[in-house]
C-alpha cells in the first residue's frame, strides 16, 4: 500500500510540476508585448497592447473547452488501452478547433466591433489597437489548435511537451518582437507579428511532437466515426457545451468583479487588482495539480480501476490541502510585503491592506474547486462542473444584491470567497452522489 502511494505521489508530481511551469510562462506572451512597448512606445501604445491582449484572452478563454474535453476523453481512452481511439479523439477535436479558428478569422470584422464596444477604450488607444487586432486574429487557428494538442498530450500522461512548447513560444515572441520593434522600428505592428509568429511556432511544434509520439495519429482513416459510444460525437458535443457554459459563468463573475471594483474608484480598483494577484499566484500552483487530476482520474476511469481512482482523488486532496495551507501562511505573514513588491504607491497599499484578509482566505476557499475541476474534467463529468459553477455564480450575484449597498467592497470580496467555496462544496456533493 505505501509503495503504491509513493508511486502515485510521484505520478502526480511528474504531471503537476511541468504544468505549473507552463502556467507561469503562458501569461508571459502578453507581458512581453507590454514590456517591449513600454520601453519604446508611448502610454497609448501600452494601453493598446493591454486592450488587445485582454480581447484575445477573453475570446480564447471561451474556447478552453477544446483542451478540457480532449484531455478527459483521451485520458479515458488511454487508460482503456484504446490507442486508435486516442488518435480519433485528436483528429476530431483538432478539426473542430481549426474550424472555430477559421470562423474567428472570417468573422474578424464583426468580432472587432463587438469586442471594442465591450472594452470601451478611448479613441487613440482603439486606433493603435486596430493593427494589433487585425494581425493577431490570424493566430486564432493556431491558438485553438494548440489547446487541443495540449489537452491530448495531458490525456496521454505527458505534461512536459506542453511545458517546452510554452517556453519556446516565449523565446520566439521575445526574439521576433525585439527584432521588429527595436531593430526595424515597426512599433505595435512588430509586437503583433512577434505574437503571431510565436503562436504558429507553438502550434507547428506541437504537431511535430505529436507526430513523433504517434506517426499515424494525425492521418485520417475511413473508420474515424466508428468509435465506442462513450467517445461518440454526441457525447463530445455535450461535454463541450457544458464546459463552454461553465466558462461563461466564470467569465461573468471575473468581469463583474473587475467592473464593480472600478465603479468604486481608482484606489479600490487598484487594490482589488493587486489582491487578485494573490489568487493568480495560487492558481498557477493549483492548476498544475488539476492537470494531474485530469490525466490520472481519466486514465483510471478508462481502465475501470475504481480503487486507484479513489486513491488518486484522496492523494490529490492531500496535495491540495498542503498547498492551500502553505499559501495561506505565506499570505498571512508576507501579504503586506507582497503588496509593496507589486506597487510603490503607499495609498494603494494602505487601501489593499484593508481587504487583505479576504485575499488570505482565497487558498482555503478555492482549494476544493481546483482539485475537483481536474477530476471532473478527467472523468468527463462536465454536467456536474456546469451545475456547481452555475449555482456558485448565482450566489455571487445574490450576495452582491443583498449586501453591496451596506458593505461595498467587503461585500464584493465576500461574494467571491463564497463563490469559490460553494463550487468546491457542490462538486463534493455531486461526486459523492455519483457512482465512481
Amino acid at each position: 500500500m505505501m509503495k503504491k502511494m509513493h508511486s502515485l505521489d510521484r505520478s502526480i508530481l511528474r504531471l503537476a510540476l511541468p504544468s505549473i511551469v507552463s502556467n507561469i510562462t503562458v501569461p508571459l506572451l502578453g507581458l512581453c508585448d507590454v514590456a517591449i512597448m513600454g520601453h519604446v512606445g508611448r502610454a497609448a501604445g501600452i494601453g493598446a497592447i493591454a486592450v488587445g491582449s485582454m480581447i484575445f484572452n477573453v475570446m480564447y478563454w471561451l474556447f478552453v473547452f477544446l483542451r478540457m474535453s480532449t484531455s478527459g476523453l483521451t485520458a479515458q481512452a488511454y487508460g482503456a488501452g484504446l490507442q486508435l481511439e486516442t488518435c480519433r479523439i485528436l483528429r476530431r477535436s483538432l478539426s473542430v478547433a481549426l474550424a472555430f479558428g477559421a470562423a474567428i478569422v472570417l468573422l474578424q470584422v464583426p468580432l472587432r466591433w463587438l469586442t471594442f464596444w465591450l472594452m470601451q477604450a478611448t479613441g487613440d488607444v482603439e486606433q493603435l489597437c486596430l493593427p494589433y487586432y487585425y494581425i493577431c486574429v490570424w493566430g486564432a487557428p493556431a491558438v485553438l489548435g494548440l489547446y487541443v494538442l495540449s489537452g491530448w498530450l495531458v490525456g496521454m500522461q505527458d505534461t512536459r511537451v506542453p511545458m517546452w512548447i510554452a517556453i519556446g513560444q516565449n523565446v520566439v515572441n521575445i526574439g521576433v518582437s525585439l527584432l521588429l520593434v527595436v531593430g526595424f522600428g515597426w512599433g505595435i505592428c512588430g509586437v503583433a507579428i512577434g505574437t503571431l509568429v510565436a503562436q504558429w511556432a507553438g502550434f507547428v511544434t506541437g504537431l511535430v511532437m505529436v507526430r513523433a509520439k504517434s506517426k499515424t495519429c494525425l492521418v485520417a482513416t475511413p473508420d474515424d466515426t466508428l468509435s465506442p459510444s462513450s467517445f461518440s460525437l454526441r457525447a463530445t458535443f455535450r461535454i463541450n457545451l457544458d464546459i463552454f457554459l461553465r466558462t461563461v459563468c466564470l467569465v461573468s463573475v471575473n468581469l463583474y468583479f473587475t467592473s464593480a471594483g472600478a465603479a468604486q474608484g481608482t484606489y479600490i480598483l487598484a487594490a482589488n487588482t493587486l489582491l487578485m494577484q494573490f489568487f493568480t499566484f495560487y492558481s498557477y500552483m493549483m492548476d498544475g495539480f488539476a492537470f494531474a487530476g485530469e490525466a490520472l482520474a481519466g486514465r483510471y476511469l478508462g481502465a475501470a480501476d475504481r480503487q486507484m481512482l479513489g486513491r488518486t482523488v484522496r492523494r490529490l486532496f492531500c496535495w491540495g490541502v498542503g498547498v492551500a495551507l502553505l499559501f495561506t501562511v505565506a499570505y498571512l505573514l508576507g501579504g503586506t510585503t507582497l503588496l509593496r513588491l507589486l506597487t510603490n504607491d503607499a495609498d494603494v497599499v494602505v487601501t489593499a491592506r484593508h481587504y487583505l484578509p479576504w485575499a488570505v482566505a482565497i487558498p482555503v476557499a478555492g482549494m476544493a474547486a481546483f482539485v475537483w475541476d481536474g477530476i471532473f474534467i478527467g472523468t468527463t463529468r462536465s454536467r456536474g462542473m456546469l451545475v456547481s459553477c452555475f449555482w456558485a455564480a448565482a450566489s455571487f450575484f445574490v450576495i452582491l444584491l443583498l449586501f453591496f449597498p451596506l458593505w461595498q467592497n467587503h461585500a464584493l470580496w465576500l461574494a467571491l470567497i463564497v463563490y469559490l467555496a460553494l463550487r468546491g462544496l457542490l462538486q463534493t456533493a455531486i461526486w459523492n452522489k455519483m457512482p465512481c
